[in-house]
């Protein structure tokens, strides 16, 4: 048991996270428990302090609302924790969309469709185009355009209160991740990880990595969602810089060599 917590410590315990806000926010709606109230876009925690996701402030501002400062306070609270510190922690540790895909990922493995070749072909740069496109269609259209086709929006919504279009829009995101390409939302179209990827490029947590204990084995991008961030390894000791590292922890837990850990970033010393 303790080698398998060992190997999947970092994954459980981002599953206790997500899982863990879904029921309370489930509960601040069934049961009236004051904790934390609203949705993953606009919050209350314990009634006093407000938190904003502020990709979804920038797109109601592209749009020409007019934004409470109540929401504002929020949403820089948001915004500086994950920029100072979580870097892109969000996309692996609180959203539930990283359920569904995970497990999409998993399935492929299970069905031997690791080596298929991709029906569609996806660059990572797509996501920041999608990103600049929904703050201009924000502008266009007047509204918070990502935020009425949200999967994730919708499937918070579904759990906390009861599954709607949110079943069809989860239901296709596991499907193209499973049979068109791997990590296809998260790492390849999702605008709020793009939001974070670029948010996120000075944070302080970060993985590090011990050059002289590294034997080139190659698990860790084996199972890394974001290989391309990776790419010191083996060649030299420092950070992980690159914004769109979701800090998930599997690099470290695949990683027997010691080779790789969590950390304060290094400014002084830094690399890329």
């Amino acid at each position: 048991m303790s080698n398998f917590f060992k190997n999947y410590r970092f994954l459980l315990l981002r599953r206790v996270s997500q899982l863990s806000i879904l029921f309370l926010y489930f509960a601040a709606n069934a049961y009236g428990w004051k904790i934390l109230q609203g949705n993953l876009s606009a919050s209350l925690l314990f009634k006093t302090i407000p938190l904003a996701d502020p990709f979804a402030l920038l797109q109601m501002f592209s749009a020409g609302a007019l934004l409470a400062s109540d929401v504002l306070i929020g949403g820089a609270i948001i915004f500086a924790f994950y920029a100072l510190f979580a870097g892109r922690a969000f996309c692996s540790w609180i959203c539930p969309i990283n359920i569904i895909t995970d497990s999409a990922n998993y399935l492929r493995k299970i069905l031997y469709l690791e080596g298929v070749e991709r029906k569609i072909w996806l660059g990572k740069s797509v996501r920041f185009w999608v990103l600049g496109l929904t703050l201009i269609l924000s502008f266009i259209t007047g509204i918070a355009a990502f935020e009425m086709v949200s999967p994730i929006s919708m499937l918070h919504r579904g759990i906390v209160f009861g599954m709607g279009m949110g079943v069809a829009a989860v239901t296709c995101i596991f499907l193209f991740d499973l049979f068109a390409v791997k990590n296809g939302w998260c790492g390849h179209i999702c605008p709020l990880g793009a939001f974070y990827s670029l948010s996120a490029k000075q944070s302080l947590l970060r993985v590090k990595h011990n050059q002289p204990n590294c034997t080139l084995c190659m698990q860790c991008k084996a199972v890394c969602p974001e290989k391309q961030v990776l790419d010191i390894i083996g060649k030299k000791s420092g950070d992980i810089v690159w914004g769109e590292c979701t800090n998930c922890g599997r690099c470290i837990e695949v990683c027997q060599d010691n080779a790789l850990a969590f950390g304060v970033r290094n400014y002084i010393n830094k690399n890329g």
